[in-house]
C-alpha cells in the first residue's frame, strides 16, 4: 500500500513586479508545517537562494510527478480568497537516495508576479515502494488569472530537463468553487437583481425601474437610453433590500418606442467596472388607444404641413436646367427633410488619418446638416455601455431606420480584417493611445455577418480617401457593393445618405458645394482638404509609415498602462 501524507509549506519568498497593481498579493495563507511523514529524518523550509543547487547527473534525483486527484482550485478555510492547491510526489526509485529537497515556483502570467519556496529534508530510511507526497495549499490567487507552476527536486542535474511544470487557469467568480469567497462577493458574484420596469401614462409618461439591492454595493446608477438620448438617476441603498427609481417624460419626449434600461452597481472591488444588467422594453404598447389616435393625427398634420410648404416652394421656382439642375436651392429642400444620421466605422491608422476622419465629421455636420455618430465624439456613453453594447445599439437603430453606416477603408481596416481571418494580430500605436481603443475589430465582428446576409446594402456605404488609401485596402466582403472614392465621389455618397438618385431621366441633380473641385470653398471643407494633403505628404516622406505604426502586444500593454 502506498503511504501518503500532505506537508504544508509555511514560508514563501515573495517577488512583486515594481509598480504593478494587483487584486491580491500572491502568497500562502496556511503557515503550519507537518513533518511527521514516515521515513522523513528532518524537514526544513526556507527562502529560495540565488545560488542554484546543481550536481552531476549520477548524484541527483529524478523529477517529481503530479498528484492527479488533487483539487487545484478552491476557497481558503475562512472563505476570504480564491486559492490554488498544488500537490506532487516523489518517485520511489534508486535516485531518491541523492534527494536533498525540492523547490516550487509559481508565476502569475497575467501580472508577472512570482513566488518561490525551497525546502530541504533527508530520508533516514527508504521504504519501498512507499511514496512521499507534498502539497503547497491555500496559495492566494486572482480570478481569471493564469499561473505557471513548476517543481524540481534538489540538487538539480547538470544535464537533462527534470523540471515538472503545468499551467493552471483560475476561473471567474461565476464558478461555484470560488463564487462564495469574500473577494468574489465584493465583486457581486451572488447578486441577483431581479430587475423589472413598470410603465404608466397619465398626462406624462412614467417609467419605474425596480431591482434588488446587493450586499456589497451601496450606490447604483439607473440609466435609460433612447435613440441617442441618455437619462440617468443615482440611488443609494440606505439599508434597503429593494430599490425603485421613477423617470417621468413628456408624451412626445422619447423619439422611439424601444428603450434600454441599464443598472450600474458600484461594488467594493470592481468599483465602476462591474457587470451591469440591462433590459429592453417597448413603452408604446402601454399607450391607451385614444392617445395613440391623437399622436397619429398630430403626426399626419405635421407631415401635411411640410408637404404643403414644399409644394408652395416648388411652384415659385423657375424652370429647371436639365443639364445642371438643382443648384443652391436644392440643399434647402433636403434640409427640410428629416435629419439623417450616419455611423462612421474606421481604423485609427495614424494621428494624421484620425484628423482626416474628424474633419470629415465636421464637414458633414456643418455643410451637409448630417448627424454624425463617431466613437471619439461619444466617449461618455461608450464608456457607460461598453464597446459591444454601444455598437449593437447603433446597429439596431440603423437596421430599423433610414440611417446609414459609412465604412472608411484603409490599410488598417484590411490588416485587421485579415487578422480576424487568421493572419497575425495587428496592434496600432494610435489604438493604444485612444481612450476607446480598437473599435474596428468589434465593429466588423458585429456588422459583416449582417452585411453579407442582407437582402440589400442600402444601409451600408463603403468608401476610401483615394489620395491616402487605395481600393486594395477594401476587405473582400465589401467588394460586392459600390465603393466610393472620397472626396471625388462625395456628392454621390451624400445622395446615398439622402436615399435619392442623382441621375434621373432627362436631368442630373447636383448639390452646390459638394463636388470635388468646390467642397473646400467652405471653412470645414478647406480644413478637410488640408488634412488629406498633410497625410498624403507624410506618406510620400515615409513610405513605410504603416509598418512604423505597428507595435507588439507587450508595447500595447505598456502604452495602455502609461495612458
Amino acid at each position: 500500500m502506498i503511504y501518503t501524507r500532505i506537508i504544508h509549506l509555511p514560508f514563501l519568498c515573495l517577488y512583486l513586479t515594481a509598480g504593478l497593481a494587483v487584486l491580491n498579493s500572491l502568497r500562502v495563507l496556511d503557515k503550519r508545517q507537518d513533518c511527521s511523514q514516515q521515513g522523513l529524518d528532518h524537514c526544513k523550509i526556507h527562502n529560495c537562494s540565488d545560488k542554484r543547487m546543481v550536481a552531476h547527473r549520477s548524484y541527483s534525483p529524478n523529477g517529481a510527478e503530479w498528484v492527479p486527484e488533487h483539487e487545484e482550485v478552491g476557497m481558503d478555510k475562512h472563505r476570504l480568497f480564491p486559492v490554488m492547491n498544488v500537490s506532487w510526489r516523489l518517485q520511489p526509485d534508486e535516485s531518491i537516495r541523492t534527494l536533498r529537497g525540492s523547490q516550487i515556483n509559481i508565476l502569475d502570467k497575467t501580472t508577472n508576479q512570482s513566488i518561490c519556496v525551497q525546502f530541504s529534508y533527508s530520508l533516514k530510511k527508504l521504504l519501498n515502494p512507499n511514496r512521499w507526497t507534498f502539497s503547497l495549499d491555500e496559495v492566494v490567487v486572482d480570478p481569471w488569472h493564469t499561473y505557471m507552476v513548476s517543481v524540481v527536486n534538489l540538487p538539480e542535474p547538470d544535464i537533462g530537463d527534470f523540471l515538472l511544470t503545468k499551467q493552471i487557469t483560475i476561473p471567474g467568480c461565476v464558478d461555484t468553487r470560488i463564487q462564495k469567497t469574500q473577494l468574489c462577493l465584493e465583486n457581486g458574484s451572488l447578486w441577483k437583481p431581479h430587475m423589472f420596469a413598470a410603465v404608466s401614462i397619465d398626462k406624462m409618461l412614467f417609467i419605474t425601474v425596480g431591482f434588488e439591492a446587493a450586499q456589497f454595493s451601496e450606490r447604483y446608477q439607473v440609466s435609460i437610453h433612447n435613440s441617442g438620448s441618455h437619462y440617468s438617476r443615482n440611488v443609494s441603498k440606505k439599508n434597503r433590500t429593494s430599490l425603485n427609481v421613477t423617470f417621468d417624460f413628456g408624451l412626445w419626449q422619447l423619439s422611439t418606442c424601444e428603450i434600454l434600461i441599464i443598472i450600474q452597481p458600484f461594488f467594493v472591488q470592481c468599483k465602476n467596472d462591474c457587470w451591469s444588467p440591462n433590459k429592453t422594453i417597448d413603452y408604446c404598447k402601454y399607450y391607451p388607444q385614444r392617445t395613440s389616435i391623437i399622436k397619429i393625427t398630430v403626426g399626419l398634420l405635421v407631415i401635411s404641413s411640410c408637404l404643403g410648404y414644399l409644394l408652395w416652394r416648388a411652384s415659385h421656382k423657375g424652370p429647371l436646367n436639365t443639364s445642371s439642375s438643382v443648384a443652391e436651392e436644392q440643399p434647402g429642400v433636403f434640409q427640410l427633410q428629416e435629419r439623417r444620421r450616419i455611423l462612421i466605422i474606421y481604423s485609427l491608422d495614424h494621428p494624421l488619418y484620425k484628423n482626416i476622419v474628424l474633419k470629415l465629421c465636421a464637414f458633414m455636420a456643418t455643410k451637409c446638416g448630417t448627424e454624425v455618430v463617431l466613437d471619439l465624439l461619444d466617449s461618455t456613453r461608450l464608456g457607460v455601455l461598453g464597446k459591444i453594447q454601444w455598437l449593437d445599439c447603433h446597429k439596431e437603430q440603423v437596421k430599423n431606420s433610414s440611417d446609414k453606416i459609412l465604412i472608411l477603408c484603409s490599410r488598417g481596416v484590411q490588416a485587421k480584417w485579415r487578422a480576424m481571418c487568421g493572419d497575425k494580430q495587428v496592434f496600432l500605436r494610435e489604438d493604444a493611445r485612444s481612450p476607446t481603443g480598437d473599435m474596428l475589430t468589434p465593429s466588423l465582428s458585429l456588422m459583416v455577418p449582417q452585411f453579407i446576409c442582407s437582402a440589400s446594402f442600402k444601409n451600408y456605404i463603403v468608401a476610401y480617401f483615394h489620395d491616402v488609401c487605395s481600393e486594395v485596402d477594401i476587405p473582400s466582403p465589401f467588394n460586392i457593393t459600390v465603393r466610393y472614392k472620397l472626396m471625388k465621389q462625395f456628392e454621390e455618397v451624400f445622395f446615398r445618405i439622402l436615399d435619392t438618385e442623382k441621375y434621373e431621366p432627362g436631368r442630373v441633380k447636383q448639390i452646390e458645394g459638394l463636388s470635388e473641385d468646390k467642397y473646400y470653398e467652405c471653412p470645414s471643407g478647406r480644413a478637410l482638404r488640408d488634412a488629406i494633403e498633410a497625410f498624403h505628404a507624410y506618406q510620400l516622406e515615409h513610405p513605410k509609415w504603416f509598418e512604423e505604426e505597428l507595435i507588439e502586444s507587450s508595447e500595447l500593454e505598456v502604452q495602455e498602462t502609461s495612458d
